[in-house]
């Protein structure tokens, strides 16, 4: 007999009842940290990763690594530089990069960098490599990956799926050369591409040949770790062709790399600041990124709040008034959650726009968004490529997750304002937030917040 599983516990999101003042300690970024994994494991010499993010999304990155054959040592250092390049404790990964090989099994769970940057690197591995993941992993768009990868000389047994679960026949090397392909769903496609490319025989041209191009920053964050490991790339924003992407063959170079803090997963903490009235400090905050999660500073000032980028950090105060805004956010669509929820908050209505490529993430986050905030008296409605949303009272409800990380901390941001707001499975902020429900309270008690703090 088959035991039904119980559903996931309600967190009851606490409220604010005064200003928030409060230092939070954001953990780093995923995309830095699995984009370092793999350059490093690609690099022909060891090299280090320090202060790397230690969540499940990074743990499926490492894991999978070390089972294609990559040593990584995981220790914690004294003097790691840290990211304004003073010297700084925290953990360090040691990565040895090995000839890969399978067979392997991968598990991708629900990660999008997982299940598309590892598919052109098992193609440098003598063996197979098994990809599985979560349900929802087998919904998720990774066709152009995979077409891609074939036009390059790859073979892939995917049952004529153009998804997840598959098999990469190995065959330890890859031809590269030109390849088209439609990244309008994601811009990790184009990213996945790229950051192989230079053990492809030939390097890699990656033509864009949709309509639209969301999360650029992203490509950009993928294009400057690639330099910085030494690889030579031509970018449309170099002077060359738009959409067009150019990596030539070459060894990359183990690097001494430290995280940046996740700007994005500062959003919830910069938003109870927002909403209450109060002063977050976020230690660390770069001066120069490719973050998309650095525009929270133009977005969240736009709707009320003011902020100084500091020796301290960034230093985000509020009013306590939230105003609504009009915004494109297809270059930060990551970013969409947190701020619908401050919206559903403000005086005025919002139109987020650009975004149309949330229906395929985590979750469909469009609908998502629409169902959970209308289920707290919210007013709502999905456009083509986005959301409209005009505030209205809310009320006490449960606020269901669907496995997505950002939806769980979007209902925690109204759950701020909100009495009786109840968190379904707020544990799945661990893919990129270890610790939220912690970090959560002692911000609002005042204390420094901040992982394993």
């Amino acid at each position: 007999m088959t035991e039904t599983p119980a559903p996931p516990a309600l967190w009851p999101a606490p409220i604010a009842d005064s200003a928030v003042h409060a230092t939070v300690t954001v953990p780093g970024s995923k995309s830095v940290t699995n984009r370092a994994l793999v350059l490093a494991a690609l690099a022909s010499e060891p090299g280090w990763v320090r202060r790397p993010l230690r969540s499940r999304d990074s743990q499926l990155m490492s894991d999978a690594l070390r089972a294609m054959g990559v040593g990584i040592e995981e220790t914690v250092s004294s003097s790691s530089a840290g990211p304004a390049g003073g010297a700084a404790g925290g953990e360090a990964w040691r990565i040895i990069p090995a000839a890969l090989h399978g067979p392997a099994a991968v598990d991708v769970g629900n990660a999008g960098t997982v299940m598309r940057f590892l598919p052109p690197v098992a193609t440098l591995a003598a063996g197979d490599i098994r990809f599985d993941g979560d349900p929802r992993s087998y919904e998720r768009p990774l066709g152009q990956v995979i077409s891609a990868l074939r036009t390059l000389g790859a073979r892939i047994d995917d049952d004529g799926r153009g998804a997840l679960p598959l098999t990469v026949q190995g065959g330890g090397a890859l031809e590269g050369g030109v390849v088209e392909i439609d990244a309008t769903n994601s811009s990790q496609f184009v990213s996945a591409l790229l950051l192989s490319a230079p053990r492809f025989n030939q390097g890699v041209e990656v033509r864009h040949v949709g309509t639209n191009l969301p999360s650029m920053p992203h490509i950009r964050m993928t294009v400057e770790m690639l330099r910085a490991a030494g690889a030579q790339v031509d970018t449309p924003e170099a002077g060359g062709e738009k959409n067009v992407w150019r990596v030539a063959p070459g060894a990359l170079l183990g690097r001494d790399m430290t995280v940046e803090p996740d700007l994005s997963n500062a959003q919830p903490f910069l938003a109870a600041a927002l909403i209450t009235g109060g002063t977050v400090t976020v230690p660390d905050w770069p001066r120069r990124t490719t973050q998309p999660g650095d525009a929270l500073r133009r977005i969240f000032t736009e709707m009320g709040g003011s902020c100084e980028l500091t020796d301290a950090g960034l230093v985000f105060t509020g009013t306590g008034k939230i105003h609504g805004i009009d915004v494109d956010l297809g270059e930060v669509g990551e970013l969409t959650p947190g701020i619908a929820a401050v919206a559903a908050l403000a005086d005025s209505e919002s139109v987020l726009r650009g975004v149309q490529h949330l229906r395929l993430h985590e979750t469909d986050r469009l609908a998502a968004l629409t169902r959970e905030i209308n289920a707290l008296g919210g007013d709502v409605t999905e456009t083509a490529d986005g959301l409209r949303i005009r505030p209205r009272p809310l009320h006490g409800g449960t606020f269901h997750t669907y496995e997505d990380h950002r939806m769980a901390t979007a209902g925690a941001v109204i759950g701020l304002a909100v009495e009786g707001v109840l968190i379904e499975d707020v544990a799945t902020t661990a893919k990129t937030l270890p610790d939220f429900p912690r970090m959560w309270t002692d911000m609002l008690a005042g204390a420094e917040a901040g992982a394993g703090a």
